[in-house]
């Protein structure tokens, strides 16, 4: 006996039907205003960089220079300007290599942990350090890159601290950070007297004006210390 046939039209709706449920339809919405853009294209705010590496890499090979005193009446750099606590450097100034940078601002973040604070870099470690061999002889060259430092002068503010913190737990998180960076460090306070060199500039009659007096007297000053007064 031969099999039923199956009608045309039913044969097309069974090829039309799945097992697998309609996806719902999505009706277009309407819009009301222009999506927003996700990145700022022409915006001044800085992005977010290490501080201690440079933006780009070095042109030529930085030479190793020294870090200079403040000899000609500079105080720049010496005094708390946007926190409430600073901490100072009250040694000769020095080379600081860039993990000893990383290393202080890591214990005191870890000291001020759970608090509120904000936590500012005075310096930058832009300066490349290049060695080589022991046994090399002169003549080949300066080295490969080792490491970014940076030169701090005397009297020089690294990091400065604002927020609802105790002074006496700032004290103790620069005291921990000092401890870790190489030199003599002090904590300082806004509004402190700025220092030029070693000296503090304000405290017992010492002005500016008196720091920058020439030690030397001129030919013509030397003249008029000889002769009588009238």
């Amino acid at each position: 006996m031969p099999p039923p046939r199956i009608q045309q039209g039913l044969t097309a709706q069974l090829s039309r039907m799945t097992l697998s449920a309609p996806r719902p339809r999505v009706l277009p919405q309407r819009i009301l205003a222009p999506p927003k853009p996700s990145i700022r294209f022409f915006s001044s705010t800085p992005t977010h960089r290490n501080w201690l590496a440079p933006k780009a890499g070095e042109s030529c090979k930085s030479r190793k220079g020294r870090c200079r005193v403040p000899t000609g009446g500079s105080m720049r750099g010496t005094t708390v300007e946007w926190g409430d606590y600073g901490l100072r450097m009250r040694d000769h100034d020095r080379r600081i290599a860039s993990s000893k940078l990383r290393i202080a601002e890591e214990t005191i973040r870890k000291r001020l942990r759970g608090m509120k604070f904000r936590l500012y870099q005075r310096i930058s470690a832009n300066i490349g350090v290049y060695t080589s061999g022991n046994e090399n002889r002169m003549g080949k060259g300066k080295g490969s890159f080792d490491h970014w430092a940076s030169r701090v002068s005397v009297s020089k503010v690294v990091f400065e601290i604002k927020g609802d913190l105790h002074e006496q737990v700032v004290k103790d998180a620069f005291r921990l950070a000092g401890n870790k960076l190489p030199g003599l460090w002090e904590f300082v306070k806004k509004g402190d007297p700025p220092k030029m060199g070693v000296t503090k500039v304000g405290i017992n009659g010492i002005t500016e004006e008196y720091l920058k007096r020439p030690r030397k007297l001129l030919p013509l000053e030397r003249t008029a210390a000889r002769l009588p007064t009238a």
